[in-house]
């Protein structure tokens, strides 16, 4: 017995040595995977922003658009936006009513993966818009913008993002820059829709 003891032995410390990695690897292995699901805030890259900007407004003016090009990494959706300088920030839609060109509120905007999505000024497409002003935007100045998106799975994620201010120009107006500078034959309506504070 005392014989055999010495070479049963290691085998026996070997095959308790590999079940003890294997049980210590797999919850770091489960740590890993989980982890971008349970991430909140997703890194800078998830929606990549180009050309964003601002239009400066004049003294008393209280509303005004915001304007970029937003490309995801993955199926996302926008659901909306915050920004400190406006008591309300709404994702809008120019769109035809009748005869009118009316600027209304939409719940989200779908981003599909590697497909650039125009925030654009003019008489069709979508926009940010920032009402109630706290203050003036001036040309050179920077607004920081919190984007509220949604994952496929439904996760709410948010990504930071900060905006210049820049004056439009004939080629990038904005169709309207809020109540106080409508535009003839447009009308800004008003449509405060629940779902776009479900990422709040």
């Amino acid at each position: 017995m005392h014989r055999r003891s010495p070479s049963r032995f290691p085998s026996f410390m070997r095959a308790l040595a590999l079940a003890a990695l294997a049980v210590m690897a797999a919850p770091q292995h489960a740590l890993a995977a989980g982890k971008p699901a349970a991430a909140v805030k997703p890194a800078e890259a998830l929606v990549k922003v180009e050309g964003a900007w601002i239009r400066a407004t004049v003294k008393g003016q209280s509303g005004t658009g915001g304007f970029m090009s937003l490309t995801a990494t993955q199926p996302l959706t926008l659901v909306g936006f915050s920004t400190s300088v406006a008591a309300e920030s709404e994702l809008h839609e120019m769109a035809m009513d009748g005869n009118v060109m009316r600027m209304h509120a939409v719940p989200s905007l779908p981003l599909p993966a590697g497909q650039a999505v125009e925030l654009r000024p003019g008489m069709d497409g979508h926009h940010l818009m920032l009402m109630g002003l706290k203050r003036q935007l001036k040309e050179g100045d920077e607004v920081a913008l919190t984007l509220k998106l949604r994952a496929a799975d439904g996760k709410p994620l948010t990504q930071e993002v900060k905006v210049p201010v820049k004056s439009g120009s004939m080629t990038m107006a904005p169709a309207a820059s809020g109540a106080s500078a409508a535009q003839p034959g447009m009308k800004h309506n008003h449509m405060h829709q629940s779902p776009m504070h479900e990422a709040h």
